[in-house]
């Protein structure tokens, strides 16, 4: 069936003018949408975008069929929070676009900006959207400063399409940033709170002409004002259930802003609180034993819990592992996530936080045409992404993972005897 429908494929983008007409066909379809899901479906594809969903097998005149009969279809996954264009090995002595250090444009990190610095030409590209990832979250992942600066929404295509441009804002609350800022939690949030005070003080004066001497930069400033004006949500990292209350307390305090928790590995302590202040969580569902102090409560229930509270759930993790995003859904629902909860923290709900659910997360007319045919169920570890299109084009299913699996299966004849000829004297 996977051969056939390869077949499929190959003679749908044989030929340039039916390459932007594709009627993905009698496949089970998960729409996220107010279709639902659609177990005999057809997803039509036209100039890069969705033109239509329809019930039952439908192949208009100028579409090619590519059959997806006894498979599943779906929204292409979403990589909530990733570093994706920005680092390829982040041990490398070189240079990593995924750390950044104080510079004379920055004081607290707000200002960075990781459009400058992504890579489509990066491998982790290919190693994750051949396993149904088509848009990912980037931002730097270290740094000494307090904020990581502005991330971007990312298409996972050959040119890295930017999606959307200061999509978000990332600030530590945790131990490890409690140890970087003044070594105590006293320090740390009075060190947040200034901050955003001081880019709030400015809103009336637009371009800070007179003599500038803040703790911020004028460049930090004037990124902090998205976030201040509720435009760009901040994410806030932090584990043990005292910090997320804290969370809780600023988003109070700035009810205007936008906040995310990010990480959460305590937040069902605290779910009920995050629901009622519409908190939504990105977290990786497999931290399930304690990495410190702050994570004492970790649990493979998390992601059900929060979900049971009302809050909105994502699943993000670091720039390797994001293509193991579906298996992590996977283990949620065993542990409680209901199966819709699973395919929503893929798709609809991180293209909701990142602001982007009017282009991704969803099969629906004029979205654009990201879309994953499975084997059988994506959240099934024996399961598989068949064909991943991006913008209505079916994308060459390979990666540097699966050209190096090629390669040695490929080995034969003569191989290097490495039996140890040493003899006992």
């Amino acid at each position: 069936m996977k051969h056939l429908l390869s077949l499929a494929i190959a003679a749908a983008i044989s030929t340039s003018a039916l390459a932007e007409n594709i009627a993905i066909v009698g496949g089970k379809v998960i729409t996220q949408t107010e279709q639902g899901t659609i177990e005999t479906g057809t997803v039509l594809l036209k100039d890069g975008i969705i033109s239509q969903v329809l019930e039952g097998e439908q192949v208009p005149e100028g579409y090619t069929r590519v059959d997806a009969t006894g498979k599943v279809v779906t929204p292409g996954f979403i990589g909530a929070l990733t570093s994706l264009g920005l680092v390829e090995i982040s041990s490398w002595a070189g240079e990593v676009d995924a750390s950044a250090s104080q510079s004379p444009i920055t004081h607290t990190g707000a200002a960075l900006d990781v459009t400058f610095a992504i890579n489509p030409d990066s491998t982790l590209i290919d190693v994750s959207r051949i396993e149904g990832v088509t848009s990912a979250a980037t931002t730097v992942q270290y740094t000494d400063m307090f904020f990581h600066g502005q991330g971007a929404v990312i298409g996972l295509d050959d040119d890295a399409e930017l999606l959307k441009e200061k999509a978000f804002m990332v600030v530590n609350v945790d131990g490890n940033a409690v140890d970087s800022h003044g070594g105590s939690r006293a320090a740390l949030w009075v060190t947040l709170e200034a901050l955003i005070d001081e880019a709030k003080n400015t809103l009336q004066v637009p371009n800070l002409i007179t003599h500038w001497d803040g703790i911020n930069s004028r460049a930090d400033v004037k990124a902090l004002r998205g976030v201040l004006k509720g435009e760009m949500p901040l994410f806030i990292e932090a584990d043990r259930a005292a910090d997320i209350r804290q969370v809780l307390a600023f988003k109070k305090r700035h009810p205007g802003m936008r906040i995310v928790l990010l990480h959460g590995v305590e937040a069902w302590r605290v779910a009920d609180q995050l629901a009622s202040a519409d908190i939504p969580v990105i977290l990786d569902p497999q931290l399930n034993l304690p990495g410190n102090f702050g994570q004492l409560g970790a649990t493979l229930h998390n992601a059900a819990r929060l979900e049971a509270a009302g809050v909105k759930v994502a699943i993000g993790m670091d720039t390797h592992n994001i293509r193991l995003a579906a298996q992590h859904a996977g283990n949620a629902v065993a542990n409680g996530l209901s199966y819709e909860g699973g395919i929503a923290s893929l798709t609809s709900v991180p293209a909701a936080i990142l602001g982007v659910d009017d282009k991704v997360g969803s099969l629906a007319p004029g979205m654009r045409a990201d879309v994953v045919v499975w084997s059988g169920d994506p959240l099934e570890v024996t399961e598989a992404a068949e064909q991943v299109f991006i913008e209505g084009e079916a994308i060459d299913m390979t990666s540097r993972q699966t050209k190096l699996r090629d390669r040695y299966l490929k080995l034969s004849g003569n191989k290097t005897d490495t039996t140890s000829h040493y003899v006992k004297p």
